[in-house]
């Protein structure tokens, strides 16, 4: 393992070290190269598919704990998965900031990359594609976070 990834996973909650691991070890499983980059609130760790520029995930450090970011390129197709999510989880998505883009294409910079559109919990909501899914790492949301990687993977491979 690379040294800039031991140094971030110092940085880990002991608690979430190992699960922080395996999402490493299924990603690049999955075809994907692991950037690091230091940043002024620590580490962020991307996930970006090989062949391409897109990323995956992200984690990122906040004062209120690690998060994941996750970029589900593929939501339509299995977002009734998003009624399954733990009520916080459900909570951080729906305070997640609107897409001013998707609303109205003049009210953001045009080089943004659109947000996303989906349903959850029977409303539809049209979320920045940076703060729509960002979920903060916790025993309860954990194995859905893992979930979410998976489906947004399989999703991925049909392409």
């Amino acid at each position: 393992m690379d040294e800039k990834f031991n140094l971030f996973m110092e940085t880990v909650n002991e608690r979430f070290r190992s699960f922080v691991n395996q999402i490493n070890e299924y990603l690049t499983a999955n075809g994907c190269k692991c950037d690091i980059k230091l940043q002024k609130s620590g580490y962020a760790v991307s996930f970006i598919l090989n062949g391409s520029k897109r990323t995956l995930a992200t984690f990122i450090s906040r004062k209120t704990g690690m998060k994941l970011r996750i970029y589900p390129e593929h939501i339509r197709e299995y977002q009734n998965f998003l009624d399954t999510l733990p009520d916080k989880a459900k909570n951080e998505i729906k305070k997640a900031s609107v897409c001013k883009r998707l609303i109205n294409p003049d009210d953001c910079n045009p080089k943004c990359v659109m947000g996303y559109t989906f349903s959850l919990d029977g409303e539809q909501y049209q979320k920045c594609r940076y703060m729509a899914f960002q979920l903060t790492l916790s025993e309860e949301n954990n194995p859905y976070i893992r979930q979410f990687l998976e489906k947004e993977v399989q999703a991925g491979k049909i392409d």
